[in-house]
């Protein structure tokens, strides 16, 4: 289909999907949940023949791993969409009112903002998650993944639109662009007048080139490095098993810790036992000279490190003088993304939640928090690192605008 043909579809569908009940909102994410549970062997021997490709080119582990689709991933997907499903529908909320000395009442009204097109890598799941947000925000969707995984999002997206057929919904509120022709995403990105927003998922290569590319606006999530503070009022222990969860629960994702900060009263006696405890779990650790000073087995840190996104089993640390060093190091070398404190200290702990200006600031609690489905919001479309509009995990709210409404009995303007 002709670029501007699939634009075409997608502004006449945003149409229809504004103006789905909730009730058939929640019909087609049931029928697509009953699907997925049903045509699991069909979707393990698709996305089998993405991750064989991906052994043969000897693509990254991580990249690989990425790709999976088996059955805890099919079950986190159903569980997803149970939760969208058990989320108030935002459109049509009034989420203020009020009254003017004429007697005109104001309210402000949710709205679905149109059509929006999902670009992603890697990750499959993507489809099912970027759907189901758009379909209960009232939003048609584009959904562009990346060649990597061409089968697996092919086989997902064909659930997709037997979910909206069963339900006799236009199939074209969701579409799937299945070239990996560069030119024509290029062109999609200039259709303005039929896309009202771009939200690219992956890497910050993918992202830069999207947002140089592109005539619409796009909301950003630029890398995670995220940072861990350990303050002089720290709980040892806490500090311990936050810090190893975030480095080493999932080190690929964008909220894994890649900076930890340590109170240099702390330092001596926490860094020792935490850095053995991070390196038996095969963490490569990067340190200040003040850490090489304390801790043996620790590489030298380049001024690079505090910059860097590792995702991967590697830490940068760094041991500084009080808060305001730490919160300095975080506002220079962070990405806005996540950060925390771990501290026993009340006013501590609120200096740093309100000079921090990421999007998600933690005290007590591992980074890898930050996310749509453990801060109640269901699934989430990604973390938008861009202050405009959406700032954080993206759920049902953020893909919605209000716009403004009044009530009059023949107030007229003198």
């Amino acid at each position: 289909m002709r670029v501007e043909e699939v634009g075409d579809a997608a502004r006449i569908a945003a149409g229809a999907a504004a103006g789905l009940t909730t009730d058939k909102k929640h019909e087609i994410l049931a029928t697509l949940e009953e699907l997925l549970l049903a045509r699991q062997e069909f979707l393990f021997r698709e996305n089998g023949k993405d991750r064989e490709k991906a052994e043969r080119e000897q693509m990254p582990l991580s990249l690989i791993e990425r790709l999976r689709v088996d059955a805890k991933v099919v079950g986190e997907m159903a569980a997803g969409l149970r939760d969208v499903i058990g989320l108030p529908d935002p459109v049509g909320e009034i989420v203020k009112t009020w009254r003017r000395p004429s007697g005109l009442l104001v309210g402000r009204m949710r709205i679905p903002i149109g059509v929006i097109a999902i670009i992603f890598e890697s990750r499959p799941n993507v489809i099912i998650d970027a759907f189901s947000l758009c379909l209960k925000s009232g939003n048609a969707v584009i959904l562009k993944g990346g060649k990597e995984a061409f089968h697996s999002n092919r086989a997902l997206f064909s659930l997709i639109t037997e979910a909206l057929a069963r339900s006799g919904v236009a199939t074209t509120l969701a579409q799937l662009v299945e070239t990996s022709d560069r030119e024509y995403l290029y062109a999609l990105l200039k259709l303005s007048d039929s896309i009202d927003l771009v939200i690219p998922r992956g890497g910050e290569a993918l992202i830069r080139s999207v947002a140089e590319e592109s005539r619409i606006p796009v909301l950003k999530h630029y890398k995670g490095v995220c940072a861990i503070f350990v303050d002089a009022w720290a709980d040892e222990e806490m500090a311990r098993q936050v810090c190893l969860n975030a480095k080493v629960q999932k080190p690929a994702t964008c909220n894994a810790m890649e900076t930890l900060l340590v109170h240099e009263a702390m330092a001596p006696r926490f860094l020792p036992s935490m850095i053995a405890l991070l390196q038996e779990r095969g963490v490569r650790v990067r340190g200040c000279e003040r850490t090489l000073a304390i801790a043996p087995g620790v590489e030298k840190a380049t001024e690079e490190d505090w910059y860097e996104e590792y995702l991967d089993l590697t830490l940068a640390v760094k041991v500084v003088a009080d808060m305001d060093e730490a919160i300095r190091h975080i506002r220079t070398y962070g990405s806005r993304h996540t950060d925390a404190i771990i501290t026993a200290n009340y006013d501590n702990a609120w200096r740093f939640l309100r000079e921090v200006d990421s999007s998600l600031v933690l005290v007590n609690a591992s980074t890898r928090l930050n996310d749509g489905f453990q801060l109640g919001l269901g699934a989430e479309m990604g973390i938008s690192t861009t202050r405009l509009h959406a700032f954080g995990p993206m759920g049902l709210e953020e893909l919605t605008v209000t716009k403004f409404i009044a009530f009059g009995q023949g107030q007229q303007r003198s």
